[in-house]
């Protein structure tokens, strides 16, 4: 279940009575986690459960909920398995026949969607970007080719250079919105081209944990053909073996119009 990324006030009333209902409660970070239960004054027992003790912990909790335990698992903030651990225990709790019961609530990559001016859809969520070497060049090259709207989380730490990443591989024309402390009192969206944004760290140190958000490859639009020429490329593929409706199918996509347009240019519909 989901946990506030900053704001207590985004937790929602079924997921603090999902916890006072719960045995145990499996956290990322019990020290984290904790401070949220007092404040909701649950009373709940806490155990860990992170990216270190997965291999302990699973066969544990299985065996605790073969024996009718109720265990809600959370991570420090947002949902878990998005980033965060969480994916092991819901792949093994759906191999012992153990339902697996989701919560809505809050996370960072469409909360910073929403909210970017960029296209919200389609987007396509990569998370933490490899730290260096072949994987990272590999990643970068992959998402510059992606026409859908891209979804990365960075830290602070590493914002310039990922920034100037981006550049070399997307372009300095590429826009993009960064939003950092979502939910916080210091929420702040910075949007423009990856030049625009490169220029601003020049003089201002990043701050906060961010989430990144890359414009679409832009759509390369080609010179449209004449009403005749249309009329001719259809025709030709009809002449290829193509049947009609495949082929004004065709014709429409090679030049980005829609297809009633050039059914009805083809078959003289609407002319006077």
């Amino acid at each position: 279940m989901p946990t506030p990324i900053g704001n207590l006030e985004d937790m929602t009333f079924r997921a603090v009575n999902t916890l006072k209902e719960a045995d145990l409660v499996a956290a990322e970070d019990t020290r984290n986690t904790k401070n949220l239960l007092n404040h909701f004054e649950i009373p709940t027992e806490l155990i860990s459960f992170h990216e270190h003790n997965t291999a302990q912990r699973i066969p544990e909790l299985i065996e605790k909920m073969n024996a009718g335990l109720k265990i809600a698992q959370v991570s420090d903030a947002g949902a878990p398995s998005i980033s965060d651990p969480g994916k092991e225990l819901v792949k093994a709790a759906i191999k012992a026949d153990i339902p697996v019961v989701p919560l809505p609530g809050a996370t960072a990559s469409v909360t910073a969607l929403i909210a970017s001016g960029i296209a919200p859809q389609p987007f396509y969520f990569f998370g933490f970007l490899p730290r260096k070497g072949k994987e990272r060049t590999e990643a970068l090259n992959d998402l510059s080719q992606r026409a859908e709207t891209t979804i990365v989380y960075e830290s602070p730490y590493r914002v310039k250079k990922t920034i100037q990443d981006l550049i070399d591989n997307f372009g300095a024309d590429r826009q993009i919105t960064l939003a950092r402390e979502l939910t916080k009192i210091h929420e702040a969206f910075l949007r423009g081209s990856l030049e625009q944004v490169a220029q601003y760290y020049q003089d201002n140190d990043p701050k906060g944990e961010y989430v990144l958000i890359i414009a679409g490859k832009p759509v390369e639009v080609t010179e449209a053909e004449s009403d005749d020429d249309l009329v001719t490329s259809v025709d030709n593929l009809i002449k290829q073996g193509q049947k009609p409706n495949k082929a004004i199918k065709e014709v429409a996509a090679q030049n980005g119009l829609k297809k009633q347009d050039v059914y009805n240019l083809y078959h003289g519909i609407g002319e006077e």
